[in-house]
């Protein structure tokens, strides 16, 4: 839960251009749904805050790692959680056919070294990551 930097993505059409996308989790009370919040800037830096609220809830109870994620009633998605790093300072998510991929990270910034290699340990394991473009971050302060 909390807040996940958007480092990378192969976006959907909503989240196309955007800027300072950041993800955040908040599981509910009744200790199963939870809140998705996702905002960003939409073409730079400067522009619009655009919001895309959704809610979720763990499908997969033995891993946590498959989720149902839904825009809107009736719609849901699933949504993979499909590579972490021991420290939870990363995430990789995507869907089962592979047509989205998103890198998050607890921090908003990710080193070029860093990024290259999640993306080297998910084409290894068979996902294309020819096109994934970086979602740039710039402080609030």
């Amino acid at each position: 839960m909390g807040s996940w930097y958007v480092i990378s993505s192969r976006p959907t059409f909503l989240e196309k251009d955007a800027f300072n996308a950041v993800e955040t989790y908040t599981l509910l009370d009744n200790g199963v749904d939870i809140d998705i919040d996702f905002k960003f800037n939409k073409n730079s830096f400067d522009g619009p805050v655009k919001s895309i609220p959704q809610s979720g809830s763990v499908y997969n109870k033995e891993t946590n790692s498959h989720w149902k994620v839904s825009p809107f009633w009736p719609l849901s998605f699933d949504y993979l959680i499909i590579a972490t790093d021991p420290e939870h300072s990363w995430a990789a998510i995507g869907v089962p056919n592979q047509k989205y991929l998103w890198i998050l990270a607890r921090q908003a910034t990710m080193n070029d070294e860093k990024l290259s290699s999640v993306l080297a340990s998910l084409a290894a394991d068979g996902y294309n990551v020819s096109d994934m473009k970086r979602v740039l971050h710039k402080s609030k302060d």
